[in-house]
Order: C-alpha cells, then sequence, then structure tokens
C-alpha cells in the first residue's frame, strides 16, 4: 500500500514505465517536471507543441530532452488534438495539460470523433500529504464540477474511490461533507449525503468502500471532534476521501490545506479513459512532479487492460 509521497515515487519508477503526452508543452514548469520525471524512469515523454520553443525552453533551462519525442503544433488546438489522438491510438497512456488553457483541452478530451469520453463524470482528484494528518486525504471537487447533482456525485465519488484504490488503500472511507452532521431538508446538501451513505450500503459503490454523510469537516478529520459531540462514526478521523459538496468548498479546503497547512499534493482528473494530469502554474515543482507520478500510478493500475 502506498502511504506517503515517497512511496508514490517508488511505485512509479519500479512500475512500468508509462507514456505520457503532453500537449503544448512549451511551459518551463511543466518541461521541467517531464524531465525529472522521465529521468526518475517514470514516464517516456512525447512533447507536443511548438518544436522551437520547447527546444529554446530546455535550452535555457539546461534540459536534456534530447531522446523525447516532439511533434510539431502549430496551434494550440492541434496540440491538443494530436495529444489526445495519442491516447485514443495507444501510443501514449496518459495525457498532461502543458501552456494551454483546460477548456482548450477538455473540448479535445470530449471530442467525440478522437476523444476519450467516456459515461463518466470528469472530476479533479487532488492527493494532499500533511504532517498534520496521519495519511494521504483525497479531496474531490474542488476544480472542475460547480455544483454538482446527486447523479454527478455518484460519479464524482466513484472516480475518487478508483485513484484511491490503484494507491493499494483496500477499504476507502468517504466523507460526504456538508455544514452539519444532521439531515435537513431545508439543506440539500445534507439530503443528498445521506442518499449517497444509503446508496453505499446498498453496494452501489461496491465492496471496501465506507460512504457517511452528512459529515461536517472536523467530524470527518478529527476522532476527538466526534467523540466531544457524541456522535457515532465508523470513519471519524480517518477518512481518505472528502467530497465537497460544491466548488467553492472543495477549493476552499483544498487552498487552506496548501496555504495554510502547508501540504504537499498531487492532483489528476478523472472520467476519461486516461487520467489527465492538469496542474495549475501556481503548483510547485514537486507538486507537477508528483501529479505525473499520480497519473502514471493510476494509469497503471486502472486502464491497463483498456
Amino acid at each position: 500500500m502506498i502511504k506517503n509521497l515517497k512511496d508514490l515515487m517508488n511505485e512509479a519508477k519500479n512500475q512500468k514505465k508509462m507514456k505520457l503526452a503532453v500537449a503544448a508543452a512549451q511551459d518551463s514548469d511543466v518541461l521541467a517536471a517531464v524531465v525529472e520525471a522521465a529521468h526518475d524512469g517514470i514516464i517516456e515523454p512525447i512533447l507536443v507543441g511548438n518544436v522551437e520553443e520547447i527546444k529554446k525552453i530546455a535550452k535555457d533551462e539546461n534540459l536534456d530532452i534530447s531522446s523525447f519525442t516532439i511533434i510539431q503544433a502549430d496551434k494550440i488546438e492541434e496540440s491538443a488534438e494530436i495529444a489526445v489522438k495519442l491516447v485514443s491510438n495507444g501510443e501514449a497512456d496518459f495525457l498532461m495539460k502543458g501552456l494551454i488553457d483546460t477548456s482548450i483541452l477538455l473540448k479535445a478530451v470530449l471530442n467525440k470523433e478522437y476523444g476519450l469520453r467516456t459515461e463518466s463524470q470528469l472530476s479533479h482528484v487532488m492527493l494532499y500529504s500533511s504532517e498534520n494528518y496521519h495519511k494521504f486525504l483525497f479531496l474531490t471537487d474542488g476544480g472542475m464540477n460547480i455544483t454538482p447533482t446527486l447523479e454527478e456525485k455518484v460519479k464524482i465519488t466513484k472516480n475518487a474511490i478508483d485513484v484511491v484504490k490503484a494507491l493499494g488503500i483496500k477499504m476507502v472511507k468517504v466523507a460526504a461533507l456538508a455544514a452539519k452532521e444532521k439531515v435537513n431538508p431545508k439543506m440539500p446538501v445534507t439530503v443528498e449525503a445521506r442518499q449517497l451513505q444509503d446508496m453505499c450500503e446498498s453496494g452501489e459503490f461496491g465492496e471496501g468502500v465506507i460512504i457517511e454523510g452528512p459529515l461536517a469537516f472536523d467530524l470527518a478529520v478529527s476522532e476527538k471532534a466526534a467523540e466531544v459531540k457524541n456522535f457515532k462514526s465508523n470513519i471519524a478521523g480517518d477518512v481518505d476521501v472528502l467530497l465537497a459538496p460544491n466548488i467553492e468548498v472543495g477549493n476552499g479546503i483544498g487552498k487552506a490545506l496548501t496555504y495554510i497547512a502547508k501540504a504537499e499534493s498531487a492532483g489528476i482528473i478523472m472520467g476519461a479513459k486516461v487520467p489527465i494530469v492538469l496542474v495549475s502554474r501556481a503548483d510547485s515543482y514537486e507538486s507537477k512532479l508528483y501529479s505525473i507520478a499520480l497519473g502514471s500510478v493510476v494509469a497503471a493500475n486502472i486502464f491497463k487492460g483498456e
């Protein structure tokens, strides 16, 4: 079981090397992380974008890309199309966003002719490692889905469960977050959270999954808080996944973990045929590297048969 970021990196290094297609690779931070991941034996990169700019960045930053496959794309939209087609044709195992708007990349991902669309819901899954919590904490979705419906929350939750299980965690504990732990018809989020718990208990999410909801954040991450409030729970203080009710909650928790708790992180988009490494320009170099490793491990453990 992968318990920390060192384990994640080691797992990525020790498994079969995954081929990563990078759309619009002319981005210095992304290119540096890709070079490091390749140097560590995690990936075999395929860089798509403006070849002249990519080579100039590599020269300026003293990055060795001499062994990489580099494909010219005259326009940003073309780089997305080429990168996605590499994956859909089986020439690459997963995808990464470079110097390109997320909307442009996802438009190519969802293209019916050559894209990576599935019946699932695209959703962002973040992994956080903090000294203040005893294991990985996964958060979804603070980056894509604004106000997901119950049906969408089911798919978002399943995406997160897939990521957690890909890291070898056998029992996945999910907290469907809300402002309080009691169901209140005036607070629809609490109603849907309880519905998710009921669906889990009826087998909707398969074996090895516990979902509780509604659950306030303090109860989710603190067993002591549950004891003080006399709240009975099977997952309080030991959750793996925080399911946010909307993007504001997810985004706020994620940034608090990063900037206040100083947590290290990795993030990928799930719900397509392969994981998509989508990082922010504000993300640290380490976060970009960890995200590549996470995408590689998920690609190897979930999508290897597809």
